[in-house]
């Protein structure tokens, strides 16, 4: 499969070009990016084309990589679907739901396969966690605890406009509930969103199942306080999530994977556009409390 890259910032760097380039199924055929002397930059390191016109890169590629923003994901990410393009995409999909929406509607049309890259559901302790608690009936409670220190750092992610725009909910939001899903099933309703320090943010779920969860995002912990922990509670006992031994590169590396195999066998994965867009769906719902939240508060 020849694939393209979209974005040329630091995730795009640290993990899409070498997962890319790096993987034995994928023919990494070029890059483009909104600031071309990025794009040269980067193909030149990879030993690959660097595109000025974004339609020429779709012309020559079975598929995209997105490491862009996802106002700019989404819409790009429609135009390589119409195109014929398979998509590997990165979370948020959107920071709207009728962008999201229309991501995963375009893909359907075209027939093409689409993967959205929640990192901890493809790493190898994680995943298989995920999977053995889904089959575990009987879930009371979850406590989802996602603390970056992204602006508290040396980040290589702290001058993100975007992050700086949307905070924790949309940046680290879509990890906790690519984990939570799964296990507790679709969320019936947000319960209620506060503020806390900062960007931080706390939510409580209701989900499918009849189990309830917390969770508390937030990009501005202090760097000896981040990290990420899920402790779910219910008639089997406690059970956390376990921490992965690996990075980004590989779980970006299974992804490609799992693109590859929907691609071959017209099987949707469980994380596509489709769950890229429920994703969405929940935290635009919690974005409009929180704005209610503030609003009663002023």
């Amino acid at each position: 499969m020849r694939i393209g890259l979209l974005g040329t910032g630091p995730w795009a760097r640290a993990a899409y070009a070498p997962a890319l380039a790096g993987h034995p199924g994928l023919d990494f055929a070029g890059v483009w990016g909104r600031r071309p002397e990025a794009a040269g930059a980067l193909a030149r390191e990879y030993g690959v084309r660097a595109y000025d016109d974004v339609d020429a890169l779709l012309a020559e590629v079975d598929a995209v990589a997105v490491a862009l923003p996802p106002a700019v994901q989404a819409a790009l990410a429609v135009r390589a679907a119409q195109a014929g393009r398979h998509l590997l995409l990165d979370k948020p999909l959107a920071v709207e739901a009728a962008e999201a929406r229309a991501v995963a509607e375009a893909a359907e049309r075209a027939g093409v396969a689409s993967v959205v890259f929640f990192t901890t559901r493809f790493q190898k302790e994680p995943d298989a966690w995920i999977g053995e608690q889904a089959a575990t009936a009987g879930w009371f409670t979850a406590r989802a605890q996602w603390l970056g220190s992204v602006f508290t750092s040396d980040s290589p992610f702290a001058d993100s406009p975007w992050r700086r725009e949307k905070g924790a909910l949309w940046d680290v939001g879509p990890h906790a509930l690519s984990v939570l899903l799964p296990v507790l099933g679709d969320v019936r309703q947000v319960l209620a969103a506060a503020h806390g320090p900062s960007d931080t943010v706390h939510l409580v779920l209701d989900h499918a199942t009849g189990a309830s969860s917390t969770l508390t995002l937030s990009l501005t912990a202090p760097p000896a306080a981040a990290g990420a922990d899920v402790e779910l509670r219910g008639e089997s006992g406690v059970s956390l999530l376990p921490r992965s031994t690996e990075g980004a590169v590989p779980a970006l590396t299974r992804a490609a994977d799992a693109l590859l195999t929907s691609a071959r066998t017209g099987r949707p994965h469980p994380c596509d556009a489709a769950f890229g867009v429920r994703v969405t769906e929940i935290l635009e719902t919690a974005e409009s409390h929180l704005a209610g939240a503030a609003s009663v508060s002023a």
